[in-house]
């Protein structure tokens, strides 16, 4: 509610404006099974609300709500696309078994080959020393912050892997190549379905973008700041009484998760 009510203020609304306010919420998570389920069983103050997963909600935002498609690289990673009014979503699994263009994916593979070279399995090159020295050079202190790290401690890494790649580290280099991959994979898939307008956002993105192919850097465009036209005029709003928006119809039924956040 501080969110909602600092969003009020800055419109200009009074506090007792929200309980006239029609609230669409983009959530992460919203795809594990019972999540939604749980959210509509609770009470809150607006005339009435509705969820979408967080990268629909993305997606609807980038594209002032017409058709097109996009890959989420921050510190998890989710690609979302919307064509004919069927929305489309591809990968963001969660961190352990997906999100191989995500931060935290790149902040894995430096601790895991940082923990190679500590045992002189292979070079301690500069990156990998940086690495370790998170965890004073100690192993064992890495095993025990792994035990409770989640995707976003590992994503912390990712701008030193970044910055060694952008100076022509090798092995700097290699896991970031790996992450473009990833993302040329997800637009290579959305362009074969029909999409035509792609764009990359989250907090990795920009620094990611450079590392694809000539031809998929001029596929992307610009993301719009779209969120408030979406909300005025792609959704209709609900009937008195109800809390449904008219909202794009899934692909698939399957539950899934993504553990991105901003």
């Amino acid at each position: 509610m501080e969110i909602t009510q600092a969003a009020a203020a800055q419109s200009g609304q009074a506090r007792e404006d929200v309980t006239r306010t029609h609230a669409g919420i983009g959530l992460a998570g919203l795809r594990r099974r019972g999540a939604e389920a749980a959210f509509n069983e609770v009470s809150y103050p607006f005339a009435s609300v509705a969820f979408i997963s967080h990268g629909l909600a993305a997606c609807l935002g980038a594209h002032s709500g017409a058709d097109g498609a996009i890959v989420v690289a921050g510190a998890g990673s989710v690609s979302v696309g919307l064509i004919d009014g069927c929305e489309i979503r591809v990968a963001g699994y969660g961190f352990t078994v997906s999100d191989e263009c995500s931060g935290a994916d790149l902040g894995l593979q430096v601790v895991r080959l940082a923990l190679r070279t500590a045992d002189r399995r292979g070079e301690l090159i500069s990156l990998l020393s940086e690495a370790l020295g998170a965890f004073d050079h100690d192993p064992e202190q890495a095993v025990a912050w792994s035990d409770e790290a989640r995707a976003t401690d590992y994503a912390v890494f990712a701008p030193i892997v970044m910055r060694d790649a952008n100076q022509g580290d090798p092995v700097g280099g290699r896991f970031v190549e790996r992450a473009a991959d990833a993302i040329g994979d997800l637009l290579d898939l959305f362009l074969a379905r029909g999409f035509d307008r792609l764009s990359a956002l989250g907090g990795f993105a920009d620094d990611i973008t450079p590392w694809l192919t000539p031809d998929l850097r001029a596929r992307l465009r610009h993301p719009d700041a779209g969120a408030l036209r979406v909300a005025r005029g792609r959704f209709d709003l609900p009937k008195p009484g109800s809390s449904k928006l008219d909202r794009p119809k899934r692909e698939t039924d399957h539950d899934q998760d993504s553990k991105f956040r901003v």
